[in-house]
């Protein structure tokens, strides 16, 4: 599996506000410039962003973009999953819904929900701040 540039991206970004935490908004022109990313491509992800609450945005000469909360308090997992969508190894969907009839005879069932859990418990564990 490879993430997407929607999330490596999105990543990158997430950490230019943290480092920028408490000095207030920073803009999408500057994150770009300090990445190497297209202005248009960011403007698309913090809108994503944005939406499930993440990050807050001001308008004006001084306005931008900054986190709704401490990078400490913002899990890699919760980004992934703003940008990525619920990134599934196995045929779970949400939190125990099986979206599949051969659940009982499945051979691939039992490693694919270990490795979900390895890399759920890795994304939840890790936070901005230990980027």
């Amino acid at each position: 599996m490879k993430l997407s540039t929607r999330g490596r991206y999105g990543l990158m970004a997430m950490h230019r506000l943290a480092l920028n935490y408490g000095k207030g908004p920073i803009s999408i022109n500057s994150i770009a410039e300090e990445e190497k990313l297209s202005v248009a491509y960011l403007e698309q992800l913090f809108s994503r962003l944005k939406k499930t609450g993440l990050v807050k945005s001001s308008r004006g000469a001084q306005g931008g973009y900054q986190l709704t909360r401490e990078p400490s308090e913002i899990a890699l997992g919760e980004i992934i999953n703003a940008l990525e969508g619920d990134m599934s190894f196995s045929c779970r969907t949400g939190e125990d819904e099986i979206n599949c009839s051969r659940e009982e005879v499945c051979s691939t069932k039992h490693i694919l929900d270990r490795i979900q859990s390895g890399v759920d418990e890795v994304l939840d564990s890790m936070t901005l701040a230990d980027m």
